[in-house]
């Protein structure tokens, strides 16, 4: 057998391997052109029932949409103020900034395999023989030194790696609208919460009174009790109604101060350094508020657009464990100087190059593959039905919020109405009292009526000024506009 010099091994490597390497390298970039063409996406369908309007909306469907900053239209500084500390310090804003954070880095991780790996290798070695190896001759102690660049890359031909980088850039933009949601439901839950603190005070003030007035009627009936004409009786039936307003303080107070303390949690504080001085719900403007389009809903509600995201990327995500069935071709090459000496190794005739081409086609690997796409589409009907469904909550959530406030509205007009009513004839029967000739029966069925019709009229109140933060955040807490919500790169199209 002919052995091969040096010198033709030297030539062969600059002469006949390069023309034969350079046009499958150059078919295989060919194909890198097409890469990410071949599987085509095939979205599923969504099948929304969009209705064409509300059924309790009145009037024009535009006439006072809500603004970004609709907290402010209740003319309550104090509530802006909370509101604004919240959005500062609230922890679960901040855990979604970091999920933010997390999604963002996630996109750098998928985009990684769309560009070739490059390594700058420097290896130093030294070796030393057996002398014991039976040819007479001693040990000897060998040199090598090698600096050289690796570089590997596999071309994404049917589209796999591309389409985890949009899922992942569809999950980042999922993110983002992740943080609106829950910007939009902590907003809602301090102004839920201060509403709720203002409703207490105001049941606080109208019980206080509500005991002084029943105070007042028992002194009257004890008087009368000591002058003979009244029984005793009627002293005990007036001191039970006197104990029974009493009774209810504490739990009102106890709510105030629970709500307090939620309150703190919200806006990122200790309870004790947060004071809500609140004032009186009579004192809160309910903004006027249209709920536009139903069609409309769909761009400007963020967890309907984080919905939407998700589908997205299920899709993306069936796409590449499509691709994973086809092959893998990988490209590799390593050039770089070697020799056993440092002082000659980047001297020219320490040169060298590999460079080599593989394809990889699965052909059994117990049924992974085929798991892991089955996994994917069930992923993506999951989505798809959360989807379908967040939709629907969504529009139902409106209709509610406007039933809510539309009816509130009129049980307040009506229990204000009630509490005019049962006060003229309390101070009718107080007047008859003091003359002498009330029924103490009548009196007092008069005082209870009162007090149950001005505290049940501070519930009405309190759930009045819920429906309408209720309206605010299914409508998506704001007319914003559709790129609110910036995406980190925008899906690839081919």
């Amino acid at each position: 057998m002919r052995q091969v010099g040096p010198h033709e091994m030297r030539r062969d490597a600059r002469g006949t391997r390069p023309s034969r390497v350079v046009p499958a390298v150059a078919v295989l970039c060919l194909f890198h052109v097409l890469s990410g063409c071949v599987l085509e996406s095939v979205k599923p369908e969504l099948a929304l029932d969009t209705p064409a309007k509300y059924l309790n909306q009145h009037g024009a469907a535009d006439a006072a949409v809500p603004k970004l900053d609709w907290w402010r239209g209740f003319h309550s500084r104090e509530l802006v103020k909370l509101i604004d500390d919240a959005q500062a310090h609230n922890f679960d804003i901040a855990v979604a900034v970091a999920q933010l954070a997390q999604a963002d880095a996630q996109v750098k991780i998928a985009q990684a395999p769309l560009f070739p790996l490059i390594d700058l290798v420097n290896s130093a070695s030294t070796a030393k023989s057996s002398s014991l190896t039976g040819s007479g001759g001693g040990g000897g102690v060998s040199h090598l030194f090698a600096s050289s660049l690796s570089a590997s890359y596999v071309l994404d031909f049917w589209g796999k790696n591309q389409s985890t980088l949009v899922a992942a850039e569809e999950n980042a933009v999922a993110s983002r609208y992740n943080r609106e949601v829950v910007t939009l439901t902590t907003i809602s839950s301090v102004a839920t919460t201060y509403f709720t603190i203002l409703a207490t005070m105001d049941r606080l003030k109208i019980l206080h009174k509500d005991v002084d007035d029943s105070n007042r009627i028992l002194d009257l009936i004890t008087q009368q009790f000591n002058a003979g004409t009244v029984s005793q009786i009627n002293v005990s039936q007036q001191q039970a109604l006197v104990a029974t307003l009493r009774a209810q303080i504490a739990p009102i107070e106890l709510l105030r101060q629970q709500s307090l303390a939620a309150l703190a949690i919200l806006v990122g504080r200790a309870p004790e350094h947060v004071v809500a001085r609140g004032g009186s719900m009579m004192d809160t403007t309910i903004p006027r508020v249209t709920p536009g389009l139903p069609s409309e809903l769909l761009n400007q509600r963020p967890d309907l657009r984080q919905a939407e995201a998700q589908l997205a990327a299920s899709n993306y995500n069936v796409n590449a464990a499509r691709a994973a069935f086809f092959p893998t071709i990988e490209l590799t090459g390593q050039a770089g100087f070697q020799s056993s000496m440092l002082r000659s190794l980047f001297l020219p005739g320490a040169w060298f190059y590999t460079a080599a081409a593989s394809v990889t086609q699965p052909v059994f690997d117990g049924f992974l593959l085929e798991g892991q796409l089955d996994l994917q589409l069930g992923l993506r009907q999951q989505f798809l039905q959360q989807y379908r469904r967040a939709v629907l909550s969504a529009f139902g959530d409106v209709e509610k919020a406007l039933i809510a406030l539309e009816q509130t509205t009129k049980q307040e007009k009506d229990q204000r109405e009630a509490v005019l009513a049962s006060q003229m004839a309390f101070y009718l029967s107080e007047q008859q009292l003091r003359e002498g000739t009330v029924n103490l029966v009548t009196l007092l069925q008069v005082e209870q009526q009162l007090f149950t019709a001005e505290d049940t009229l501070t519930q009405v109140q309190l759930a009045r000024l819920l429906a309408a933060v209720s309206l605010f955040q299914a409508l998506g807490g704001g007319w914003s506009p559709v790129d609110k919500v910036v995406a980190v790169a925008q899906p690839a199209k081919h």
